[in-house]
């Protein structure tokens, strides 16, 4: 294939290029010098490479479909047990079921309303996947006091992720053309919530757009600026596409798409935008642009390898926590970070040698306009910070404590329709239910018991005195007999701590005794139970979770900095702005602030949301202290002078930093527009833990405790070095 001439170096300039006058030969090539060489070389068989895989695995993807589905199984626990034993046992009670909620002011018992309501249920049992229904007229407690509200159960033959969304929707619809006339039909359950279409909230859309126009500001050139983003969307393409195909062989959940979006865009921006600001820098500096190109991969490549390389290892760190889903999401999001890696790395030299030159041009001119140092301003505030280390430390350090205060509340947990938007049907059925039964009645608990013949009576009794609990259902024994069900209904809501405290009173106190007398095994499940299982088990793993993450992360950084104090410094860190950052999560989703401004309303945080944001941020953070701390490191080898160090170091990487964050801020942020209660948690827990990164810990804890340290920042134990292996983002 011809390659253009014109404003791109020849393949014999790239390779015959020399280091500068009194800059001595570095030897032989690095890795990523050579990989920045080939690209360089082979520009268009690097694009057409790319071009070719993205659509290759876009096609496929579109041949073969998406599997998408929830697993939310827990081995081990205890309603996972109890919904094994209906499997087994061939009960009803094990597929899912779908509240039908009917409300006429003039009382459902009228002859005319319940001919209506009679005749829409017949028409549900025939649709699809429906294996019974239990009609309010047939069934004593579903029929409200006053008569106005009653309620159909709708008992589906499997669990709501494995039932296609249009089936439910056709129930959705024969239920709902019987309203009218006075007569409203509203329908809940998690197979409802499943199936009701989101509108979307253009946060893409919305994203990108803030991430042109910082990077327009910062560039200074629309061609500079768009180069990011035609990374994000080459990676973010490739990766969904690769995550379809996943989906047919593993358990990939259905809501992986919009968050690969949201970790691919901000990532893919970010690591392209810190490879062009090295090789803008390079420019500025008087390298020629082959020469600043392999430079900007030499140094700020590896940076992007290594913060990767940390954030890979943070996902991949779920796959051991044994969580279901999480598992799809923790390597389809890790893929993601991988595919945008090495197209940063591949992909971006090779556009810098097409369109480089006109990049180069407006370098130039800039810096003919004097405006070429960006970074005074930066230097300037590190030594104002360096002249009072301790008490710009202080500072931070109580406005990131601070934050994270309220993580010592935060509720785990799922959002049930009471958190869905007021125009919903499963949130009109989920008040109808409340205002009818009480706060319980959306979220029963099934109670299982296997052997003990005649004790059902006795269980039921025992059901029926606890307190907290509103009503019990008479026993439903299974198709084989050998297991009957009780379903009682709490008098708080699902979300309710004393909903929580009631199982595990259950659990502990009221059945244990009744097992022993009557020799049956007796189980609490329901999704109400499985929700409070899977956020304890959650929170059970997260410390060890956490600990492998850290200790890993300081190792790799230990042997990039040869330093003990660098990698205990990032650790604490980059846990203080993941703690504030989960800190204003607790506070804006659970406590309620700001929820009218972003469309929420107060309830636990999403379960495996910490988990998630951990992994990510972390990565993230990481990211940036890499960045910042080896321009730093770079400056240290040279003058071995500390405080110099370090205002260099934040000078240099100033504007770039604060653009990347400012970037990801607003691709996260965007998130908020989406309809849905996990991804706004996603968005703004991310957003929050950069912002906090780029404004607190950039701004005056680094220089503060790196001011603080001075020398004694490099030190490294010989005993130490000397089984750790020897690794360097700048080439030596």
């Amino acid at each position: 294939m011809t390659q253009p001439r014109g404003d791109v170096h020849s393949d014999e300039d790239v390779r015959s290029e020399e280091p500068p006058a009194g800059e001595p030969a570095s030897g032989r090539p690095s890795l990523f010098e050579r990989l920045a060489g080939w690209s360089y070389r082979r520009r268009w068989w690097a694009l057409v490479a790319w071009v070719v895989v993205l659509a290759g695995v876009t096609a496929a993807a579109q041949a073969v479909g998406s599997d998408y589905r929830n697993d939310y199984s827990l081995p081990g626990t205890e309603s996972q047990q109890a919904l094994d034993t209906l499997n087994a046992h061939g009960d009803t009670q094990a597929g899912s079921s779908i509240q039908v909620v009917v409300q006429d002011s003039a009382g459902i018992r009228a002859a005319d309303v319940q001919q209506r309501v009679t005749a829409m249920l017949a028409e549900v049992r025939q649709r699809p996947h429906v294996v019974n229904v239990q009609s309010p007229y047939d069934q004593p407690g579903t029929i409200s006091r006053d008569g106005t509200i009653g309620y159909a159960t709708v008992t589906l033959d499997a669990q709501s992720e494995d039932i296609p969304a249009d089936d439910v929707r056709e129930i959705i619809d024969t239920a709902q053309a019987a309203a009218g006339d006075g007569l409203r039909v509203e329908l809940g359950g998690d197979p409802i919530r499943g199936a009701q279409e989101s509108e979307g909230g253009g946060s893409e859309g919305a994203g990108l757009l803030a991430a042109l126009v910082v990077l327009v500001i910062l560039f200074g050139s629309l061609l500079a600026a768009s180069l990011p983003i035609v990374i994000a969307i080459f990676a973010v393409g490739t990766a969904m596409g690769l995550t379809v195909l996943a989906s047919n062989v593993a358990v990939v959940p259905d809501y992986m798409t919009p968050l690969l979006l949201l970790v691919g865009l901000g990532v893919g921006i970010d690591y392209a935008l810190l490879v062009l600001s090295r090789f803008r820098s390079e420019l500025i500096a008087g390298a020629e642009r082959p020469r600043a190109v392999r430079v900007a991969l030499d140094t700020a490549g590896r940076t992007i390898f290594f913060a990767g390389t940390t954030v890979v290892i943070a996902l991949l760190g779920l796959v051991v926590l044994g969580l279901g889903s999480l598992q799809g999401v923790a390597v389809g999001v890790a893929v993601t970070v991988l595919v945008t890696m090495i197209a940063a790395l591949t992909l971006l030299p090779a556009l810098l040698a097409l369109i480089g030159g006109r990049i180069e041009r407006g370098v130039r001119k800039r810096v003919a306009r004097g405006r070429a140092d960006e970074g005074r301003r930066w230097r300037r505030w590190s030594a104002l910070v360096q002249r009072r280390p301790w008490v710009a430390a202080l500072v931070g350090l109580v406005a990131l404590l601070a934050l994270a205060a309220p993580v010592l509340g935060m509720r785990l947990g799922f959002a049930d329709a009471g958190n869905d938007p007021e125009s919903t049907t499963s949130r009109q059925a989920y008040d109808l239910l409340a205002q009818g039964f009480g706060p319980g009645a959306s979220g029963p608990l099934i109670v299982i018991a296997e052997g003990g013949q005649g004790s059902s009576d006795a269980i039921r009794t025992a059901l029926v005195n606890t307190p907290g609990i509103a009503a019990v259902t008479p026993p439903i024994p299974s198709a084989d007999g050998a297991v009957t069900t009780l379903i009682a209904f709490p008098t708080t809501s699902p979300q309710s701590e004393q909903t929580e405290d009631l199982v595990h009173r259950l659990r502990d106190d009221v059945l244990p005794p009744l097992e022993r007398q009557t020799g049956a095994t007796l189980l609490v499940g329901g999704s109400t139970a499985a929700v409070i299982d899977f956020s304890q088990a959650i929170a059970g793993r997260l410390p060890l979770f956490m600990a492998v993450v850290i200790g890993l992360s300081a190792l790799l950084l230990m042997a990039v900095f040869r330093s003990l104090l660098i990698p205990l410094k990032a650790a604490v860190f980059t846990l203080l702005s993941i703690g504030g950052s989960l800190g204003v999560l607790t506070l804006v989703f659970q406590e309620g602030w700001l929820g009218d401004l972003i469309g929420v309303e107060p309830g636990p945080i999403e379960a495996f949301v910490p988990v998630l944001v951990f992994a990510i941020a972390f990565g993230l953070s990481m990211d940036y202290e890499v960045f910042v701390v080896a321009r730093v490191h770079e400056e240290w080898e040279r003058t071995h002078d500390a405080p110099q160090a370090i205002r260099e170091g934040i000078g240099n990487t100033g504007p770039v930093v604060t653009a990347a964050a400012a970037i990801m801020v607003v691709v996260f942020g965007a998130f908020l527009l989406d309809p849905g209660r996990m991804l706004k948690q996603f968005g703004l827990g991310l957003a929050i833990a950069v912002l906090l990164y780029a404004l607190v810990i950039r701004c005056l804890l680094l220089p503060a405790v790196m001011q603080i340290f001075g020398r004694s920042a490099w030190w490294l134990p010989r005993w130490i070095g000397s089984w750790l292996p020897h690794l360097a983002i700048e080439k030596k």
